[in-house]
């Protein structure tokens, strides 16, 4: 048994403490201090306890290192609580979507704007975006937006468009696409032609923005999730979202530990950062500077993700930058000293991504720096040998194939959606893929991610790509170990061994014993930060 020396302030026994890949099972975990300070049979870890040692009985449960969601969007996830809900599973048809919306503007003045966030235009029964005609019905007398679920994309009505400064003569801009019909804009507004729309939204106020931080990090909390990287911090409030989260911490109202990712490009903050002094690493315990953040393709599901071969309705999606661009922004911040993460979906994305930081990795490799690319979606081995030689770290959501596999299947065929998301190929070659959920576009329950990997199951049952599923234990590894190793915090985070951070889920029962289908339903007890009680589902410590 490795350890620290000295008495515990608390220690969990009772059931199996899974430490990590490499450290394997331990029957008792000691802490002091708020860090890990044993982790061994039960007989030794009692001898560590004191007078005052908190004793946890797992009662046969599993405890692990907390969760880290290493790409995912918590702002976004706490604001989107309070839009018109048009996930799917809410709504079927585009009648429940004219329902929702006119019932929201019913409670609202004349004017004032009508959100709703998560539809699938592929779940509905028509199959087919909302268009500017279907929302005017719905809500005639209020701008109204919604944005699909890939947030890539989304739908305004005639009041918004107008507002927006968008018509028949408004051409598209570089990076983005105005759908059109006819000549007249439908109201679909696709990559940077959502800008127009953003410009004229209403501004969250600072509290706003703190409001939906603590509502979200609660959530995160009762799945287990100890820590998480906000992946485009500026993306929808500027500077503003900077502030928001520095006032919640401030104010203890942050309730994981949370890596910002700093919004980079034309209409991002990164430039604001460095001259603020925000670098990759500053912070806290709780809040930290992580990398600059570029996005540079759309979403497979909405076909935006750029891809080399079209799609089956012809299309190639849509790449934001030009390669020049994408070079000169990732060289500006790495030779900056930053951590850069870009946002690639589709191969023709991914080749771009990967010949910029080529260029901007002059020794052929950036290991040390840690640099990502945030998803990753359609990669083959040709990638996958560059970016083990330039040391990229990948960001997937395997959750995607469950969410939108049928969708892969239908706009892309079979052969190209089974390499989706190569798991286990990123896995045994040692990249240390960071598994996460990039929510709000899927639920931020870490479980249904780990069913998606071990299964690579839709939500139709239809397996895509069965040669990369994980193990359970590979799985878990990638949503702890691997997410803190992205994210830069692995000295402290990911593991349950002596010197880290006691940062712990308690999970109510054993996956390792259960069947893989009773994920689905799995449910956390208790979350641990620093060793202290951040959450308690049925108040078993009082």
């Amino acid at each position: 048994m490795a350890r620290i020396d000295g008495t515990a302030d608390l220690i969990l026994s009772g059931g199996r403490i899974w430490c990590g890949l490499d450290a394997g099972f331990a029957e008792a975990l000691a802490v002091r201090d708020g860090r890990v300070l044993a982790a061994g049979p039960g007989s030794e870890i009692a001898a560590l306890a004191g007078r005052v040692t908190r004793h946890v009985d797992l009662r046969g449960r599993l405890a692990i290192p907390a969760f880290h969601d290493a790409h995912m969007h918590l702002m976004s996830m706490g604001r989107a609580a309070r839009n018109v809900d048009l996930c799917p599973g809410s709504v079927g048809a585009m009648a429940d979507v004219v329902a929702r919306i006119a019932e929201r503007a019913r409670s609202l003045p004349p004017g004032a704007w009508v959100i709703g966030s998560g539809y699938d235009h592929d779940s509905l029964a028509e199959r087919r975006h909302p268009t500017r005609w279907d929302l005017d019905r719905a809500a005639p007398d209020h701008p109204v937006w919604l944005r699909r679920c890939c947030a890539h994309m989304g739908v305004a009505n005639s009041r918004a468009l107008a507002l927006a400064g968008i018509d028949r003569a408004t051409p598209d801009p570089p990076g983005g696409v105005i759908v059109r019909k006819n000549g007249e804009p439908t109201g679909l507004l696709q990559e940077r032609a959502m800008e127009a729309l953003k410009h004229v939204l209403p501004e969250p106020t600072v509290e706003d923005l703190v409001d939906a931080v603590e509502t979200a990090g609660r959530q995160c909390l009762s799945f287990g999730i100890g820590s998480v990287m906000d992946a485009c911090v500026g993306m929808a409030g500027g500077w503003t979202d900077v502030e928001a989260y520095e006032a919640a911490d401030a104010a203890r109202r942050l309730p994981v530990r949370m890596t910002m990712a700093m919004a980079g490009g034309p209409d991002g903050i990164a430039e604001k950062a460095f001259a603020k002094g925000y670098v990759t690493g500053r912070g806290n315990g709780r809040l930290r500077t992580g990398p600059i953040k570029f996005i540079t393709d759309g979403s497979a599901g909405g076909c935006t993700a750029a891809m080399r071969a079209p799609y089956t309705n012809g299309d190639l999606g849509v790449l934001i930058f030009t390669d020049r661009e994408l070079d000169d922004m990732v060289a500006h911040y790495h030779h900056r000293g930053y951590q850069v993460a870009v946002h690639a979906i589709g191969d023709a994305a991914i080749d771009q991504t990967i010949a910029a930081f080529d260029r901007a990795c002059a020794e052929r490799t950036c290991a040390h720096r840690r640099h990502r690319i945030e998803h990753c979606g359609f990669v083959d081995d040709g990638h996958l040998d560059a970016m083990t030689r330039l040391g990229l770290i990948p960001a997937p959501q395997p959750v995607f194939v469950r969410d939108f596999g049928e969708t892969y299947l239908d706009v892309l065929g079979e052969q190209r959606s089974a390499a989706c998301y190569p798991m286990a190929r990123w896995q045994r070659r040692g990249m240390k893929p960071a598994m996460s959920s990039d929510t709000p576009v899927s639920h931020v329950n870490p479980f249904v991610n780990l069913h998606a990997a071990l299964t690579r199951r839709t939500r139709a049952g239809t397996v895509i790509g069965a040669d990369e599923t994980l193990s359970l234990a590979e799985a878990l590894a990638t949503y702890t170990e691997n997410g803190a190793y992205a994210c830069g915090v692995d000295a402290d985070l990911g593991t349950l061994t002596p010197g880290k951070i006691a940062d712990v889920a308690v999970i109510d029962g054993d996956p390792f014993a259960r069947g893989i289908d009773d994920l689905l339903d799995t449910r956390v007890d208790l979350t641990f930060l620093d060793g202290r009680v951040a959450y308690d589902r049925v108040g078993e410590l009082g």
